[in-house]
């Protein structure tokens, strides 16, 4: 259906991913099977529902992945403000890490809607 690498949402998501994985390198060794890892999951999610919705033979199919990835969107920004609050991540990535994950829920927005 899409060729996701050439979908910008699907771009924005690797290098949010990128991102998120070099901001909880530092977290506490304790929280690898905790918090980090559920970060990881969440922002791999977003792209990877991305890449498989594109993939999917109807575009009702897509927007379902595509509401995938705007959840796990909310998930990871929930998670981040939590880190933040338990002092694992730096406050002053959170800002940075929010602007980047709303920029993308507003592409899967403007995305899902062309497919009507």
């Amino acid at each position: 259906m899409h060729q996701f690498k050439e979908l910008k949402v699907w771009q924005k998501s690797v290098e949010l991913a990128t991102e998120v994985y070099n901001s909880t390198k530092n977290f506490p060794p304790e929280e690898k099977f905790g918090i980090t890892s559920q970060i990881r999951r969440s922002v791999v999610s977003i792209g990877s529902n991305i890449a498989e919705g594109a993939g999917r033979k109807s575009k009702k199919e897509f927007k379902l992945f595509l509401n995938y990835a705007y959840g796990s969107c909310s998930e990871l920004e929930t998670q981040l403000i939590i880190s933040k609050n338990l002092g694992f991540l730096n406050p002053d990535s959170l800002p940075v890490l929010s602007e980047s994950i709303n920029e993308i829920q507003k592409m899967i927005y403007s995305l899902s809607n062309s497919l009507n």
